[in-house]
């Protein structure tokens, strides 16, 4: 190693997969794959390296016979065409069709055998993309503006910041051993598109007077993250130039690595080590690695959308505009994939983004193509006009592949999005996140109605269960809301009473509103106690016990 593990100098404080990263680095893992295990076959893998394979972004997939799931990094959400028909071959090829759009902007495949990997890393490697380190415990893909450099509502061109920050920490060994998984967002559009309170490190648009120029840069913010206790980060007082943005991303980072907890896996998370110093005691160690930093500017944030971009677009170049279409709970197939390159390279600019809201925009598409584009057979079902609720859930994998996962997610959300398009009708879209365990993949905790996977004993055994929780956002600067994260309610809802029971909250939200109050604004006004209530009286009525 090229840094000095200081760590290591207390042993007994050390978790013990501590000690199998320090016998062998995550990344040393990929070669053991292509020249052995892949050879060899599943059976050939001892459990240390398979619990390594997270560096080559690789899990097992339930029920643990031999099949793996995929993350492939999407920086800034961002791929051409090219990258995207290579992901489709993979998809096809590989991973029975199957490709899915993940909260971070990355794309996922499931059936994957150990014999496949090397002539997938070779495949995505020929276009310029990698699996490496899309998970593990080191920084993984680095989510931003999906709209970086066509974006009217952006103060400055991401695109290149976020490739200088991946380039240096990709498969950069210094940085390939932290206490536990590390999340960076870097986004200058004004409306928190990168949600940039739920990631370990997140750089948001400001701007500042130095010298009597007005100075584009950013604000910085450390320590938030999601599973089963979350917390929204913390803004250091600190402005970022745009060159200074990869000394401050290699000075957190180096604060992670060399003063996070690695005592318990579930306490190692940096949020844990910001919650301890306080704002103030991390920004002294972040100047003292990299020297004195500004004070802040002036925020920029005016507002949060939630990364949702359906419909049609102008973007900031004259004449042009994006699409965003609706991809439900992120899942499309390998046919589907192909054909929106095929739309993208007909009728935009070869790009395809994807959103941390598991979506997909299509750019660069002129005026007089866009009314042909949309005539498209695949927007028909990825439509860039969805249904309110359809277009507003997001689901994590579930128990369908995720081992961690205890109940299915995905065709629940499917189903329940269905049933409340059919049922409720509301001129206010509302948000609704499902996840399979306290992980929180799916981003629960943000969401304006919040659904968590349990199990409920019933005469007939064990079934699938939620609980409920209401009232989350992210914020939107100075004059939008404070971000929060929803309040979980009492009472445990059957599987398949889902839909009835969120069909009566939204009635009650519907019924008791002020014009044009949003959902979270409406909780706020009266408060969990009354959706408490709610709930109360549905499950007292016998109608989701």
């Amino acid at each position: 190693m090229a840094y000095e593990p200081i760590w290591t100098a207390e042993p007994e404080k050390l978790n013990k997969f501590e000690f199998v990263k320090l016998e062998k680095d995550g990344l040393d893992v990929i070669r053991t794959i292509i020249d052995e295990y892949a050879v060899k076959g599943y059976d050939s893998i001892p459990a240390d390296d398979m619990d390594r394979f997270k560096w080559a972004g690789v899990y097992q997939q339930k029920p643990k016979d031999g099949h793996f799931m995929m993350r492939v990094r999407i920086n800034t959400g961002i791929m051409t065409t090219r990258q995207a028909r290579a992901l489709a071959d993979i998809a096809r090829l590989y991973g029975r069709d199957l490709v899915d759009v993940t909260t971070r902007q990355a794309i996922q495949f499931h059936w994957l055998r150990v014999e496949h990997l090397p002539d997938i890393f070779k495949r995505l490697e020929e276009v310029g993309l990698y699996s490496f380190e899309a998970c593990g415990d080191c920084p993984r893909t680095i989510v931003g503006n999906p709209l970086a450099g066509i974006d009217k509502d952006e103060l400055i061109d991401t695109t290149e910041i976020v490739e200088e920050v991946n380039q240096f920490f990709l498969l950069n060994r210094d940085f390939s051993n932290l206490p536990r998984k590390y999340k960076m967002s870097i986004s200058a559009n004004t409306y928190n598109n990168a949600q940039a309170e739920i990631n370990d490190l997140a750089f948001t648009p400001a701007v500042k007077v130095i010298d009597g120029k007005e100075v584009v840069g950013f604000h910085a913010m450390v320590g938030g993250g999601l599973s089963a206790k979350p917390h929204l980060a913390k803004p250091l007082d600190i402005f970022v130039r745009p060159e200074e943005v990869l000394k401050v991303a290699i000075g957190v980072t180096t604060i992670f690595r060399d003063y996070g907890y690695r005592e318990k896996r579930h306490h190692a998370r940096l949020k844990f080590l910001v919650a301890d110093w306080g704002p103030e005691k991390f920004k002294e160690k972040l100047v003292e690695l990299v020297g004195e930093l500004e004070s802040r500017g002036e925020d920029k944030t005016v507002g949060w959308q939630a990364a949702y971009f359906d419909g049609v677009h102008p973007q900031k170049q004259e004449g042009l505009n994006y699409i965003g279409l609706n991809v439900p709970v992120g899942r499309l197939n390998a046919a589907e994939l192909e054909q929106l390159a095929d739309v993208a390279d007909q009728y935009g600019e070869g790009k395809i983004r994807t959103t941390m809201s598991q979506n997909i925009l299509l750019s660069g598409i002129p005026d007089d193509k866009v009314e042909a584009a949309l005539q498209a057979p695949v927007l028909q079902r990825l439509t860039p006009f969805p249904k309110p609720f359809m277009s507003r859930t997001v689901s994590c994998t579930g128990n369908e592949f995720c081992n961690l996962a205890i109940v299915e997610t995905k065709q629940r959300a499917v189903e329940v999005a269905e049933y409340l398009d059919q049922h409720v009708e509301l001129d206010e879209k509302v948000r609704i996140h499902f996840i399979g365990c306290p992980n929180a993949c799916g981003q629960k905790h943000i969401a304006d109605i919040g659904l968590q996977g349990s199990l409920v004993k019933t005469p007939e055994g064990m079934v699938d269960a939620f609980d409920i929780a209401v009232g989350g956002t992210l914020g939107g600067g100075a004059n939008g809301p404070q971000a929060q994260f929803n309040q979980a309610l009492k009472g445990r809802v059957k599987g398949d009473q889902v839909a009835y029971v969120l069909e009566q909250l939204l009635l009650f939200y519907k019924t008791n509103r002020k014009p044009s109050e949003s959902f979270h604004e409406f909780v706020l006004r009266v408060g969990v106690p009354a959706f408490q209530e709610q709930l109360s009286q549905i499950l007292e009525a016998g109608i989701a016990s």
